[in-house]
């Protein structure tokens, strides 16, 4: 074999590795078979009695936010606080210049006929940044990883009560409905006290959560995997996609890349104006620019009263959480390569 192709294989397997350490695995493919399983076989996921598959979901998004407060530790947290002009910069591009951006084009959707897939694009904007796989490219590209770590989990934190102020500006024009009082009720019990809770417990239970980490990252993916599955079954059960074709689907997914190199290309701008060290950029570069397929499925639940529009609202997110992990990990190698790694 060349050396030429021995380099194109070894940097192959090098990005399959990276990948996979993102999170870009099996889960992805799970959840493909979810969305062909919920077109093929609705009615399971439509089941009432004796408990739906939806009941179930909501249970499991309270625990999934009473494991992460369980993970959070207040003292960490605090910690970090130290470098807080790069953290502010990360905060303000998740929560303030991703939605501004996407608002920007609203009107582009809002008067074809597009209106519920511009809110979807606006929900994922309106996301907190991933936590493990922000890490993992900023530890892959020598960022500054400790601060990576605790940019991940505020942001978290915050995006508990920033992304539904943010959404819910434009539910009711999106939807026709939005009882304001039904939706803060489902929030405080379903997401904020059970963080308070978990935070509560970390001095106690912290230590434990860690220690199985990985069982619970496999119950979040499986409260994820019934959520995405009960959506989409709602949403083909209401022909929901036939008004989309297979071109317009593949312009969302060129919309979404296109986003994502916006804002990293505007948030590296930034960080270079702003005379950030080399690590801190990178650290920048990916938390800024990267949103949570966890939080943005188990937060639709919250959300959307009418659950058969959440399988096109989480179709933008999906589709920009699988390409952001391929792009991220692209980028990440090239700055590990440029740095002699």
């Amino acid at each position: 074999m060349s050396p030429r192709r021995n380099n194109i294989k070894n940097t192959l397997n090098k990005l399959l590795e990276v990948l996979k350490k993102a999170g870009f695995d099996g889960f992805l493919l799970m959840i493909a078979t979810m969305i062909l399983m919920a077109y093929f076989l609705p009615k399971p996921g439509m089941v009432k009695e004796p408990v739906s598959l939806e009941e179930i979901a909501n249970a499991g998004v309270s625990l999934i936010f009473l494991f992460y407060g369980m993970k959070l530790s207040v003292e960490k947290l605090k910690a970090g606080l130290s470098n807080w002009k790069m953290h502010i910069i990360v905060q303000l591009t998740t929560f303030l210049f991703f939605p501004l951006l996407v608002l920007a084009f609203r009107p582009l959707f809002v008067n074809n006929g597009f209106e519920l897939l511009w809110l979807g694009v606006f929900f994922l904007a309106a996301l907190p940044s991933t936590v493990s796989s922000s890490v993992v490219m900023v530890s892959i590209a020598k960022g500054n990883i400790p601060a990576a770590i605790f940019n991940a989990s505020i942001s978290s934190l915050i995006g508990v009560v920033v992304t539904p102020l943010w959404v819910g500006l434009f539910i009711a024009s999106a939807t026709g409905d939005f009882d304001v009082t039904q939706i803060v009720i489902k929030l405080i019990l379903q997401v904020l006290l059970p963080v308070i809770i978990g935070i509560s417990l970390n001095s106690r239970f912290g230590a434990i959560a860690e220690k199985y980490k990985k069982q619970l990252k496999y119950f979040d993916q499986a409260i994820i995997l019934t959520i995405i599955y009960t959506s989409f079954c709602k949403s083909f059960s209401e022909h929901l996609f036939e008004g989309f074709t297979a071109l317009e689907l593949v312009g969302l997914a060129a919309g979404m890349m296109a986003l994502f190199f916006a804002v990293f290309f505007c948030v590296g701008l930034l960080s270079r104006l702003l005379g950030f060290s080399d690590e801190d950029r990178i650290t920048v570069l990916f938390c800024g620019s990267k949103k949570s397929l966890v939080h943005g499925t188990v937060m639709s639940k919250v959300l959307f009263q009418h659950s058969t529009i959440t399988g096109i609202v989480l179709l933008p997110l999906m589709l920009y959480h699988a390409l952001q992990l391929i792009a991220a990990s692209i980028i990440a190698q090239g700055m590990a390569r440029r740095k002699g790694v």
